[in-house]
């Protein structure tokens, strides 16, 4: 066997075991989702939407057993949280985000440079730093952990997300178009509605979708941050899990993989949309 091909299946088998050891465990809790068993979940049973019935409000196809808590109001709840503080964080950190991309594009000064490394440092920071960074924060400030604290905290990384983002739409774009929207009569705030939004929308766009779905998902800066009444998915799916897997966990896992995909699918193809006026 030639030496080039002995390699090429190499490298093509060890692409393969990458994908699956990346990938299987992923796999598992989709497949073990749709199992009807509500006890032990890792026993395959028969396949079922029950789990799914349950998380959208609609009674199970067979009775559970008398050991089984139900726990989707608890779920229901904290998917609300999430919702709610994702939206607020999102749109504070575009606007945010947006506006000091802007600001960074079209200014000179002579600390630019350290400006623009300290938009990077909250994507960098171990999350664990940042998350007790921001507790103490709200303690000395005498704030109350609830979901104000939270939509904060999101903020502080979030427009970190965004600005780099919408940077990167401002380098592809042709600084002359703007010049040239001036010369033909139009002030500043017609050359930033009619030239400068609709090419840098994409951008905005995908770096708010990529927030929200950040926002949604995160775990470690929001278990410090939040309070006794506004436990967000994440969080609330791990208490659960230091007590025990329970079923509605796949199924809720797998509706926010789905969820998680659509929407940084959706950032991507913004931030790469090529705009015309």
């Amino acid at each position: 066997m030639p030496k080039t091909t002995m390699l090429k299946r190499l490298l093509s088998a060890y692409s393969l075991a990458f994908f699956v050891f990346l990938y299987a465990p992923v796999v598992l809790i989709v497949v073990y989702s749709f199992n009807a068993n509500p006890i032990n979940i890792m026993n395959w049973t028969e396949a079922s939407l029950d789990w799914y019935r349950i998380m959208f409000g609609y009674q199970a196809s067979q009775p559970m057993p008398e050991t089984y808590i139900d726990s989707t109001g608890s779920l229901l709840s904290a998917l609300k949280n999430s919702l709610v503080v994702a939206l607020f964080a999102t749109l504070i950190s575009t606007l945010l985000g947006t506006m000091v991309a802007l600001a960074l594009a079209r200014f000179r000064f002579k600390l630019q440079p350290l400006y623009r490394m300290f938009m990077h440092i909250p994507m960098v920071m171990p999350d664990i730093v940042l998350g007790i960074a921001l507790l103490i924060f709200f303690i000395s400030s005498g704030l109350t952990l609830g979901s104000s604290t939270i939509v904060i905290g999101h903020c502080t990384f979030l427009i970190s997300y965004v600005f780099i983002v919408v940077s990167a739409r401002l380098a592809d774009m042709d600084p002359q178009l703007e010049r040239a929207s001036a010369d033909l009569g139009a002030n500043e705030w017609q050359t930033f509605r009619r030239v400068t939004l609709p090419l840098i929308l994409p951008g905005v766009v995908g770096g708010a979708l990529l927030s929200f779905v950040i926002s949604m998902d995160d775990v470690v800066i929001t278990y410090f941050i939040s309070g006794t009444d506004s436990t967000t998915l994440p969080v609330y799916i791990l208490s659960m899990i230091r007590k025990g897997i329970k079923p509605e966990i796949n199924a809720i896992a797998t509706l926010m993989l789905i969820f998680s995909l659509l929407f940084a699918y959706a950032g991507i193809y913004f931030k790469s949309k090529k705009t015309s006026i």
